[in-house]
């Protein structure tokens, strides 16, 4: 049974190396263009649109637009530092603000980001803001929607090898290997992916929000905001497809020099 799991997770670092990160340099697995991508992308934000109410007109719709405005202008800073600058130009930025008690917001491929207004008591000013839409934001100029869909189709093609492979045992042996695989795949080899991109996008979200201006240090304070939110009951960390709310404010304290002095440099360039 050992050599099924195996083998089945190994296929999900088959093609680790397909493609190069913008922002990190590193390479990365992806197997979908931002091509086929962000057609799909501003589709599916049209109807998510239509289908949920938009708040305008009021100070905190105009508040998201300021603070996604000042992130989309420091994401283009950051890469034209990088010398990365045309990796957005089909990048079609929106930002709204949408009626929903949800603590949560998003950023799809290509630009488009929507904030619920659950989430507005917790961000509290523009700082908190910056941090939320910052780290949307790092998600989708690294490319992470792409990687996360590469990854699960080599996860669904591991499945299919694993179940090749017991093809001729019984239908119990069959059943339980497939379960050993599913749950050893996702975690031993989704959720690391997932909470290492939560944990990159958290590095390049701290610097996006410094280079728009805000400080940094109040990263920290929105995540210990959201830490009390979760009254303790958080699942383990290995459990997880995001760090643990520790883990995360940990980095985030490490990082903040780092992201301050990334911003005083990308600051030196001419507008």
């Amino acid at each position: 049974m050992r050599k099924y799991l195996i083998l089945g997770i190994s296929t999900l670092g088959l093609v680790f190396s397909c493609a190069t990160n913008p922002i990190t340099g590193k390479k990365q697995l992806n197997f979908v263009s931002n091509s086929e991508l962000f057609p799909t992308s501003f589709q599916q934000y049209g109807t998510f649109l239509k289908e949920n109410k938009v708040i305008v007109g009021t100070a905190d719709a105009k508040r998201v637009e300021k603070v996604g405005m000042r992130i989309k202008d420091a994401s283009e800073k950051y890469l034209a530092y990088l010398g990365k600058a045309e990796f957005l130009k089909d990048y079609r930025w929106e930002y709204k603000l949408v009626d929903n008690k949800e603590v949560n917001a998003w950023c799809m491929p290509g630009g488009k980001i929507v904030v619920y207004s659950g989430i507005l008591p917790v961000t509290k000013d523009e700082a908190g803001l910056a941090t939320v839409m910052g780290h949307e934001v790092s998600h989708a100029i690294s490319d992470h929607g792409a990687q996360r869909m590469s990854a699960a189709q080599l996860q669904q093609y591991g499945a299919a090898g694993v179940a090749a492979a017991v093809g001729n045992k019984s239908a119990s042996t069959q059943q339980i290997v497939n379960q050993v695989y599913g749950m050893g795949s996702e975690i031993g080899g989704m959720m690391p992916f997932s909470r290492s991109h939560e944990t990159e996008a958290d590095k390049i979200g701290l610097t996006l929000m410094a280079i728009a201006g805000y400080n940094p240090e109040e990263a920290i304070t929105f995540w210990q905001r959201m830490s009390a939110q979760s009254n303790g009951q958080a699942q383990p960390e290995i459990l997880s497809t995001h760090p643990s709310d520790a883990t995360r404010i940990a980095n985030l304290k490490a990082l903040i020099p780092e992201a301050k002095a990334t911003a005083a440099k990308v600051g030196i360039l001419p507008k």
